[in-house]
């Protein structure tokens, strides 16, 4: 009975510290050699106690094959060539240590009692095996039966770092860019409208009562070059002026000359009848009125015979060789739009011909209903193919001109609230960052504050990594309600 009992304790001891020489001697089985076995639990110096210095002492426990081979009983036993097992001692049986001592042993089993398991601090809380961000201040298990895993104080995570493994990385399919100092550029396509350039619009209408004694035969519309009669008048203010103006010529005196003809020009009169009255010492019974630019006639008001109050419009003339294009850029693009940036312009009616400008002005404010901002255009329009109020499509470039930090745009992740990136410190660490956007490009987005050129910021994936830093901050959130 002693026996059997010291063989079953020795049977238990063995299997405990992973040796099972008794279990495989008492079923004639051979066991791989020990350094199978270390490949196999990843344990490296694992050693025969037989062998080191030590004198044994304590019960023999089984007998081993002389030569070393993977060859056990439990009883003494001899090989075929006729030689005995050797007895291994209490003391002598397998220890799974680290090279040194400096190392806590992991399974040991001396005098038939197994070594204590190292202590690995206080246990801050459980959390799922699964990865879920769940957690319990209590052992429990999950809903497949298995054990939630114990978190020690100094394991819990940093909620800024995120710590993933080689191959999971490559399962997963991270991958980084570096930021670089790069111009960004893209073009802002929006929708326009081609407008008259209001610098170049001229309004006729008279400075004293006048009688418009003939109209010339142009209407709304017509062409007209500068200087054309537009109408002949008569003003009796005007022509009181004109008489001065005259007697002064030929009576010679130079001051009333003068002053005659600055009375002249405030009335309105244009220079051509001051000058025409300089010719011929006599005023005309009616003046003409003559056109003060090349344009297009936008609206006529003078009729033949009708009275001409200070101030009412008689003509409207627009010059067409500069038009405007207004377009309506959204306001989350106005940061990336200049004034003097280049700017192409396309109408519909005018298919194949594409009109370049540039950005003359943005407007100082923004639409309360479509959230948007108009910027004008300036266009050259000499053969006067693009006329007032004519849709055109318009793309602005748009961008950082001197270089910048740059990263690619998926490298990004826009929570609404923050955006933040993901930079890899290598080993498989990725270090969450905060980030300040300017200007974004085509294909890059200029990076003002948080990353600096250089770093490498992970571009695919990064949703992952963005699921793994939220579960560290849960379970770091989790860890500060367990602090007593």
């Amino acid at each position: 009975m002693r026996t059997a009992g010291r063989t079953g304790l020795t049977l238990v001891a063995m299997l405990a510290a992973g040796a099972g020489g008794l279990w495989a001697g008492q079923r004639g089985v051979a066991l791989p050699d020990l350094a199978w076995i270390r490949s196999i639990i990843g344990i490296e110096g694992v050693a025969v106690a037989a062998t080191a210095t030590p004198a044994a002492s304590g019960p023999i426990i089984y007998y081993r094959d002389p030569d070393g081979r993977p060859a056990y009983s439990a009883v003494p036993k001899k090989t075929p060539d006729g030689r005995d097992f050797l007895a291994v001692h209490a003391n002598e049986d397998l220890s799974f240590e680290a090279n040194s001592a400096a190392k806590p042993a992991v399974a040991r089993v001396a005098d038939n009692k197994p070594a204590a398991e190292p202590t690995k601090g206080k246990i801050l809380y459980y959390r799922n095996p699964m990865g879920l961000p769940d957690t319990s201040k209590v052992p429990k298990k999950d809903s497949m039966g298995m054990d939630y895993i114990p978190v020690y104080e100094g394991e819990q995570p940093d909620a800024s770092t995120v710590k993933v493994s080689l191959g999971k990385l490559q399962r997963t399919g991270v991958k980084t860019a570096t930021a670089e100092m790069a111009s960004i550029s893209r073009k802002v396509e929006i929708p326009g409208t081609v407008a008259l350039d209001e610098r170049l619009v001229s309004v006729i209408s008279m400075r004293a009562d006048s009688f418009v004694d003939d109209v010339a035969n142009v209407t709304t519309g017509d062409r007209i070059g500068k200087g054309e009669t537009l109408f002949r008048f008569y003003s009796r203010d005007i022509a009181s002026a004109a008489s001065e103006y005259a007697a002064g010529l030929n009576g010679s005196r130079s001051n009333d000359e003068t002053g005659s003809a600055l009375r002249l020009r405030n009335f309105g009169v244009p220079q051509e009848v001051i000058d025409g009255i300089s010719r011929t010492r006599q005023v005309p019974t009616s003046m003409s009125y003559t056109a003060p630019r090349d344009g297009i006639v936008l609206e006529r008001m003078a009729t033949a015979g009708m009275m001409a109050k200070p101030g009412e419009v008689l003509f409207r003339i627009a010059d067409t060789s500069d038009m405007w294009v207004t377009a309506d850029v959204p306001e989350y693009d106005l940061a990336s739009i200049h004034v003097g940036a280049k700017a192409n312009v396309t109408v519909r009616s005018l298919p194949g011909r594409i009109f370049e400008g540039t950005v003359d002005l943005i407007y100082p404010e923004v639409d309360m209903q479509t959230r948007t901002t108009k910027v004008r255009i300036e266009l050259p329009n000499p053969d006067g193919v693009l006329l007032a109020n004519m849709y055109a499509d318009v793309g602005i470039e748009a961008g950082a001109l001197s270089p910048v930090v740059a990263i690619p745009n998926s490298a990004i992740v826009d929570t609404g609230d923050r955006q933040v990136v993901f930079i890899d410190k290598g080993d498989g660490k990725f270090e969450l960052k905060d980030v300040r956007l300017g200007v974004r490009g085509d294909d890059s987005t200029e990076i003002r504050q948080g990353i600096a050129a250089g770093d490498r910021v992970v571009v695919s994936a990064n949703f992952l990594l963005d699921a793994e830093s939220n579960l560290n901050a849960a379970l770091s959130a989790m860890t500060e309600e367990a602090k007593p």
